[in-house]
């Protein structure tokens, strides 16, 4: 494939050839074999950028959108996801190109008592704790 600018082109030809050798191969697979790996995982990637459901991609660029997601569940199921993240991760590290220091955020959002779902104690709420619900006879 040529380096088409294309609004649904995700990755460069250079980061293709890179990720391509990590995807599993068609090799004693059972069934019909993979075809159109970058359009598929580009579709993945589009929809994730998009925000869109499974069912608007494009048919168009990236095939059937039952496809798309079959292809994805299978990844993220079987670890290949995990794989390339790890191999590309590593190599972005070996370069330099990643900074591993890191901000903490010390900001507390408090939430009313009643935005729970844990129970306090008797003694931290001054009093047996009223039901809301009414009372059944012979309990």
């Amino acid at each position: 494939m040529g380096q088409t600018k294309s609004r649904f082109r995700q990755f460069t030809d250079e980061q293709w050839e890179r990720i391509e050798p990590l995807l599993p191969s068609n090799e004693g697979r059972q069934g019909h074999p993979f075809r159109d790996n970058r359009k598929v995982v580009e579709g993945i990637i589009y929809r994730y950028r998009a925000g869109i459901p499974w069912r608007d991609l494009p048919r168009e660029e990236f095939g059937a959108w039952q496809t798309v997601w079959k292809r994805h569940a299978r990844y993220a199921r079987d670890g290949t996801w995990d794989r390339i993240l790890h191999v590309i991760l590593a190599d972005a590290d070996a370069a330099g190109k990643i900074d591993w220091n890191v901000s903490v955020d010390a900001t507390i959002c408090r939430a009313h008592q009643h935005s729970t779902n844990t129970t306090r104690p008797e003694q931290d709420t001054g009093g047996r704790v009223e039901s809301q619900e009414p009372a059944l006879p012979g309990l």
